[in-house]
């Protein structure tokens, strides 16, 4: 059983211009009906709906759809960099501990005084 009231009909005037049906200038010639057809949607897609039919919405729509994945791709070429430079460290840093502790053992101690002794001559 349907509660609602009759909608009022709309037609569409020779100018281009929309008036209701009872209130027709006395020149027009037929009845150009307009039916339009509101629907609900989900209460989850309302607002898209509405923001995508506005036009306003549309355009922001689109721009999550375009720099969505481009932060996704963003974010892991700089996790990349990250990981890249966290493996650089680690290769400088054992290369670093490797010069040092052969300079600290015995070998590199005994090379480091005919170093030095090699630079009292000469000067």
């Amino acid at each position: 059983m349907n509660h609602l009231p009759e909608p009022a009909h709309v037609v569409r005037l020779p100018d281009g211009t929309h008036a209701y049906t009872d209130q027709l200038p006395a020149t027009y010639a037929g009845p150009q009906v307009v039916h339009q057809h509101i629907h609900q949607a989900p209460p989850d897609r309302t607002v898209q709906r509405l923001a995508l039919g506005s036009g306003v919405g549309a355009g922001a729509v689109a721009a999550g759809v375009y720099f969505g994945p481009l932060l996704v791709a963003a974010l892991a070429s700089i996790a990349a960099s990250f990981a890249f430079l966290a493996f650089l460290a680690l290769v400088l840093g054992w290369g670093i501990h490797t010069v040092v502790k052969s300079i600290g053992s015995p070998d590199g101690a005994a090379a480091a005084k005919n170093v030095r002794k090699a630079r009292r001559k000469r000067g």
